[in-house]
């Protein structure tokens, strides 16, 4: 995020109306973070520092380059150094010291890598990478926010360079940056629909809205006064945008071109006397703006870590709670360590630039040893240890997947297990598919029989669906249908395809309700399921292709790996409470999934099915169980961990012998 820079020689005056536009930009955040209503695209504060910050630093260095005829990089970078640096580490020590004492295991580690990102300036690579279904929610990542602290940092980096390098064209060095501006925006807009990950995270597409900033410094409408309209107009965008926009829409995209402008607005307006540019630099919003470097440090360690230990943070008494904490925090901050170190003339750039060094060894040495030690299990107990495994235990090798640019799987994502060769096999299902990778990778090399793994989270395997899921976007549960109906176009010109194994979470989709602590997530299939499964069975069978299926494993109404290992560590829960909640009677699981249940069989007794069983391998007689020898079994409530995929492959070796004898029932 941007922060106030101290005064350099050839700084822009102080424009308190700026910092009135930060305590937007940063309270809009805040709020939506917090989930406070109104503010439900708020994360749009984020572009609004961006532009704020690359006109601020825009002006800084084209007024030095055009009064000396040079940049000094050292000077520059130390201003950066000396007001972004110390707030970091502080904030990172805070964080790293409650992780030790309240993350498991997993998270710990988790949390080591962040470290090392964000301390080499890139955590917006590091998230973009783990933007997936298996990765820990966001509400989980104690540094998911410093992605905008490397966004702009690898902008410090480029930027500078970029500026000397065209400066020896002058004639094209401003057109020259309005083209790559509007490359970085086109190549967002784009890449939003088809890798939205990427188009948030990554910096290319989100520099036109540094540059914006840049641009606006560089050209003469930044330094004449505007009518009121100009602020009234980028006021009503900005304030627009953080009340409208919606993420389930793709953003960044189109949809940041209204917070950029908006801020291009105030910020070309901003010498006006009028009634917007009174508000932003009165008292309020000033201090507010004045702090909001370190309260965007803080508020996102205060929520995640709030949220981990107490749970979902819900009424208005503790959103409003923990976000005076985190303000409180963010002045204890700017008071006590960004402002001595800004204004003390006894840290010398030798010694900012040695303890900064020093610092970011030390940061990255914590960081490889959370790492390399797995987050230090052994700060818990054997039970604990149980479940914290368990929690950790869902990592997977995916090096032979591909996504094919043309030909029947064009844009569809496939992974090949077993020997080289065409493969005889689809396995074709959910994220209960994922889970299940490690075993029939394993299983694929002992039968000897090259197979191919198609899964997507949440898309049930079946032709012709079209959904709608709370926990997916609507352009994801698009994807799920025109993804489903490529699949099917593909089957059909696949002339070696045997047999096609299908894996789903089968009782979510014909009651549309998660289970227990899952019981939040909702799906609505805009077909009947039978319909579904019917037409999806008979369709292979016309192609001459084996169908097997897999029951779904027992879901758990109390149990999750991560919960039970945190309340069996702080002493919510007792051994014997969390053996409990890692059990469930029988009755209730074939209650659940009888409709299912019900529906396979029928499809089974006309020989259009074989079932492939796991309920013999995860139950007795009167009860399912999430441990199994004292190994975990389960990640989540509903989704198996690699032991138990290792453990249950030999279920899948007729689909396999099917494949390896050439032959159909």
């Amino acid at each position: 995020m941007t922060a106030s820079s101290s005064k350099p020689q050839n700084a822009t005056p102080h424009r308190p109306e700026i910092d009135g536009l930060r305590s937007i930009a940063v309270l809009a955040v805040v709020f939506y973070h917090f989930g406070v209503t109104g503010f439900g695209g708020g994360f749009v504060g984020v572009d609004i520092f961006f532009v704020i910050s690359g006109f601020l630093i825009g002006s800084i260095l084209w007024r030095e380059l055009q009064e000396t005829g040079q940049i000094s990089l050292s000077r520059f970078y130390l201003r950066r150094i000396r007001r972004l640096a110390p707030a970091y580490f502080v904030m990172t020590v805070v964080a790293l010291g409650v992780g030790w004492i309240v993350l498991m295991p997993f998270e710990f580690r988790e949390l080591g890598k962040g470290v090392i990102a964000a301390t080499v300036y890139l955590s917006n690579v590091l998230f973009f990478r783990q933007a997936g279904y298996f990765d820990g929610s966001a509400e989980e990542k104690v540094l998911l926010h410093t992605w905008s602290l490397s966004v702009e940092e690898q902008f410090y980096l480029v930027f500078p360079a970029l500026l000397l390098l065209l400066a020896r064209w002058p004639k094209v060095l401003v057109p020259a940056l309005w083209g790559i501006a509007a490359a970085s925006l086109l190549s967002a807009i784009y890449l939003t629909t088809r890798h939205q990950p990427a188009a948030f995270y990554l910096f290319p597409f989100r520099a036109w809205e540094l540059l914006a900033g840049v641009l606006l410094a560089m050209t003469s409408v930044g330094k004449q006064r505007r009518g009121p309209w100009v602020s009234w107009s980028g006021l009503v965008l900005v304030i627009g945008s953080v009340i409208a926009i919606r993420p389930e829409f793709g953003f960044p995209g189109w949809q940041a071109i209204f917070p950029v402008l908006g801020t291009v607005l105030l910020l070309m307006g901003g010498r006006d006397e009028n009634v917007v540019n009174r508000a932003l630099s009165s008292k309020g919003p000033v201090l507010i703006g004045l702090v909001s470097y370190s309260l965007y440090l803080w508020h996102w360690p205060v929520f995640v870590f709030a949220t981990y230990a107490f749970g979902p943070i819900e009424t208005l008494i503790e959103k409003t709670g923990w976000i005076a904490l985190s303000i409180a925090l963010a002045a204890l901050s700017w008071r006590f360590v960004e402002q001595p170190v800004r204004l003390s003339a006894a840290i010398t750039p030798r010694i900012l630039v040695g303890a900064t060094a020093v610092a970011s060894c030390a940061a990255l040495g914590v960081g490889a040893l959370l790492y390399k030690t797995e987050g230090i299990p052994a700060r818990f107990s054997d039970d604990v240890r149980v479940h914290i495994d368990a929690s950790a235990d869902f990592i997977q090798d995916w090096s032979r997947c591909i996504t094919p640019q043309e030909g029947a799987w064009h844009g569809i994502e496939t992974c090949a297990i077993g020997p080289e060769g065409p493969p005889e096999l689809l396995i074709w299902g959910d994220s209960h598919l994922r889970a299940y990778q490690d075993g029939l990778a394993r299983l694929a090399l002992e039968k000897n029989v090259p197979a191919l793994i198609v899964w997507r989270a949440g898309c049930p395997p079946f032709f012709g669906v079209s959904k709608t899921e709370s926990a997916a976007t609507s352009a994801q549960d698009e994807a799920c249908r025109l993804a489903n109906a490529q699949i099917e176009t593909a089957i059909e010109g696949w002339h070696d395809l045997k047999s096609v194994v299908l894996i789903g979470r089968w009782a979510y989709y014909a009651t549309g309700q998660g289970v227990g602590i899952d019981a939040h997530n909702h799906i609505q299939l805009h077909q009947d399921y039978d319909a579904l499964v019917q037409q999806t069975v008979e369709t292979l069978q016309k192609r001459d292709v084996a169908v097997f299926v897999v029951q779904q494993v027992p879901e758990f109404t109390r149990y999750d790996s991560r919960r039970v290992a945190r309340d069996l560590s702080y002493g919510v829960l007792t051994p014997e409470q969390a053996a409990d909640a890692a059990a469930e009677p029988r009755t209730e699981v074939e209650a659940r999934q009888r409709q299912v249940t019900q529906h396979w069989t029928r499809l089974k007794d006309r020989g259009l099915v074989q079932p492939i069983l796991t309920w013999p391998e995860m139950c007795d007689a009167t009860t399912c169980y999430a441990i199994h020898d004292g190994t975990g079994q389960y990640f989540d409530n509903n989704h198996v961990t690699n032991a138990a995929a290792k453990r249950l492959r030999h279920v899948f070796a007729p689909a396999f012998d099917l494949g390896q004898k050439g032959d159909k029932p």
